[in-house]
This record gives C-alpha cells, structure tokens and sequence, in this order.
C-alpha cells in the first residue's frame, strides 16, 4: 500500500479531527478533546502540519506542528502531535511524518524541533530516541486552558 506523506489542506480537516479524537482516546484523555471541524475551519491560519494519505485518500496519520521561538536557542518548531492509527503502524508512516516535520525545519532554518510523549507510551520513547531525539526527564507540562 502506497502512502503519499503532503501539507495539511482545508479538505483534510474532517478526516483529521476524527484522528484528533482518536489520539485523545488513546492518550487516555478523551474528555479533553474540545475540537471540532467548525472550529478547525474558522481557526485555519493557525493549522499548520502533514498528513499521511492512503491510495484510498484516507488520512491515516497526522503531525501537527507550529513555529515558535525559545529563548535559549532561538527559531524552533513544536510538534503538537504525531499521531498514526494502530492498523498502519509500523510501515514507517511515523517515520515520514517526524521527516517531514524535521525537513521543514531545516528549510526554514530552525534550530530546534520540540515535543511531549507520554511517560507511559515507551513504544512512543523508543521510535523518538531511534530518531535521534533526547527525552528530557526534568520537565513538567504546564497548561491554562481557557474557556
């Protein structure tokens, strides 16, 4: 099966809040999940991510991400969510969608990209530090959500 990996368009959204719900679910946190089509289509300017796309045009995996800029190293990319459902795991779809990720981060010459995993998805743990990536143990998530 061929999975084409491109930016995010308008026509995904649909297909990518039922995956938002399904990440949810899986991180154990559904009730946290407030999104909604509506509102992904009114917020638009602010989405910015990849999806994975079956010859099917199913969206099976995501990764949403933005720019943003730490003080101690300067222009960064912070990746909100790498998600692929569980039938398309271990195709290396995670792979591509990190890589892109990761690429456009070089193309707009970022210093840093930057995510959370959950302490408990050690499958999660492995596949980041396969990546490259160096999980920080000293930092706790912070959140104010507004209503």
């Amino acid at each position: 099966m061929s999975i084409m990996i491109r930016k995010i368009q308008e026509g995904d959204f649909a297909q990518v809040v039922a995956l938002i719900q399904e990440f949810a679910e899986f991180q154990k946190h559904p009730e946290r999940m407030n999104n909604s089509l509506d509102r992904m289509l009114a917020e638009k300017a602010y989405i910015h991510g990849f999806v994975a796309e079956n010859e099917q045009q199913q969206v099976v995996g995501y990764a949403m991400y933005y720019f943003s800029y730490h003080t101690w190293s300067g222009k960064s990319i912070y990746l909100e969510d790498l998600y692929v459902q569980p039938t398309h795991r271990k195709q290396n779809i995670g792979k591509d969608l990190l890589e892109a990720v990761i690429g456009l981060a070089k193309e707009e010459n970022c210093h840093r990209v930057r995510w959370q995993v959950s302490t408990w998805n050690t499958n999660a743990q492995e596949f980041y530090k396969k990546m490259g990536a160096v999980i920080n143990n000293e930092e706790y998530d912070c959140d104010l959500y507004l209503r």
